[in-house]
């Protein structure tokens, strides 16, 4: 299958990147952009996709009526294949796989649950199935249960996180080992430089997250995203293992949450503290005190507030200069 030229080549764009998951996919760069909650609305993905990534939506903050209406939207921005990700963990899960594949979206990313359960469904309708995982064992889990490739994310990536807390650079090169399908590495990739190593860890692409949260087209806060700005190379921390390991911003929330994980707090006194809206409360409204602020450690690595087509070509241009000057 040809690879989908998704942008034209203006001076200044870089060549496109085949790999195995660009002919899966038909986009031009190895570039996933994440399903992030509360982040990744439609004219983010358009923008991604439009300049030859693979654009996402979250379903993780949307109903079915809504992920319908973003769908649409997407559509009327770009022609580009785009994917939708949806968590598993979310009980109106199935309804909001059957609301995309209505819409006729025919590139799935899922996450937070076991893939067996609605794989099948999904490829029975002939869509292409990615699952989150982070260890070895999930991803071979993940190609029994018929899934087309596999993103392997290190605990350095913002949001929830695996129990074992492996690396991206140890994890890729396993999963590499493990499975024959291909491999978009993530957690802690912002720039070219990430992609040039996901590439020599054996990975056939990359997906990223910060750094596209903190772009023009991303629906979180602008006092998020400025955030994320600022944010240093200890800007974040892992806490809520007792619930499920969140990665984070370093704000009130989140010292108020290491503190509680200290003291030895419960599962529900977590769950209490934890709430249903801290992730709203802080990407959404921009609430830096009270709002839990999921970023991953490559925030560190995130400069300033660009559109998000800007930063597809900046990291391809960057992956290419490094491959280039590499012994």
């Amino acid at each position: 299958m040809p690879v989908m030229s998704n942008v034209r080549e203006p001076a200044g764009w870089p060549p496109a990147l085949e790999t195995r998951l660009t002919r899966l996919l038909r986009i031009r760069y190895p570039i996933i952009q994440a399903g992030m909650v509360w982040t990744a609305g439609s004219k983010l993905a358009v923008a991604v996709s439009g300049a030859g990534g693979l654009g996402v939506l979250g379903a993780g903050s949307m109903n079915p009526d809504l992920l319908r209406e973003q769908v649409n939207k997407v559509r009327a921005g770009t022609t580009a294949p785009f994917a939708v990700n949806v968590p598993l963990s979310r009980a109106d899960a199935v309804e909001l796989l059957r609301a995309a594949v209505e819409t006729e979206v025919n590139i799935f990313i899922t996450s937070a649950g076991p893939p067996a359960v609605h794989t099948g469904w999904l490829k029975e309708r002939g869509c292409v199935v990615l699952h989150v995982v982070a260890s070895v064992k999930h991803a071979r889990k993940a190609v029994e249960a018929g899934c087309d490739a596999v993103v392997a994310e290190g605990y350095e990536a913002g949001g929830h996180n695996g129990l074992d807390e492996l690396t991206t650079l140890t994890l890729v090169p396993q999963v590499r080992e493990a499975v024959e399908v291909p491999i978009v590495a993530a957690g802690g990739i912002a720039d070219g430089r990430g992609i040039a190593a996901a590439l020599a860890l054996g990975a056939d692409g990359v997906q990223v997250g910060t750094r596209f949260a903190a772009t023009i087209e991303s629906s979180a806060h602008q006092a998020y995203k400025e955030a994320v700005v600022s944010a240093t190379d200890t800007g974040t921390l892992l806490a809520l293992r007792g619930l499920v390991p969140t990665r984070m911003l370093k704000t009130a929330f989140a010292l108020q949450a290491a503190e509680a994980e200290r003291r030895g707090a419960s599962r529900q006194e977590l769950e209490t503290l934890f709430g249903e809206k801290r992730e709203r409360k802080g990407i959404f409204e921009g609430n830096l005190e009270e709002g839990a602020l999921e970023a991953g450690q490559g925030a560190g690595l995130v400069r300033e507030i660009l559109p998000a087509g800007e930063v597809v070509r900046l990291m391809m241009n960057q992956y290419y200069s490094v491959k280039r000057s590499m012994p």
